[in-house]
């Protein structure tokens, strides 16, 4: 309940004081596409990858094709690492990105997609939640 922004403002609309992050932070972070923009923006780096609206299957393939395979296709929303599909050449890529829009609108109601080039061997800092 702690990531539910509107559990958040239930329990501010009762007059009680939730400890954690704002609302608003929650919706945002919630986002991939959205957190991704606001870390471009203050210059963080971040992989290669489209992170916009645009969410049909050809115009992906398109933004697949410039970053160049393999790829990762991510949900926006959720995690857990349901409506991820890794797509390691372009005769494959409709078929993983049917496989993880399906599978992202089971778990999440939604089926925007992200993607990003995939790295093998990854090593990185997840951020949960970053606040002043």
């Amino acid at each position: 309940m702690s990531e539910n922004a509107d559990f958040v403002e239930l329990i501010q609309s009762k007059g009680l004081i939730f400890v954690g992050p704002p609302a608003d932070a929650i919706r945002k972070m919630g986002s991939k596409s959205e957190s991704k923009r606001i870390m471009e923006a203050a210059g963080v780096p971040i992989l290669q990858g489209y992170h916009g609206v645009k969410n049909d299957p050809e115009f992906l393939l398109e933004q697949s094709r410039k970053i160049g395979f393999p790829v990762m296709l991510k949900a926006s929303l959720g995690g857990g690492g349901k409506g991820m599909r890794i797509v390691r050449n372009e005769a494959e890529f409709m078929d993983q990105l049917d496989a993880a829009k399906r599978e992202a609108k089971k778990g999440f109601n939604d089926d925007h997609m992200i993607v990003e080039k995939y790295v093998v061997h990854p090593r990185h800092i997840e951020v949960q939640v970053f606040g002043d």
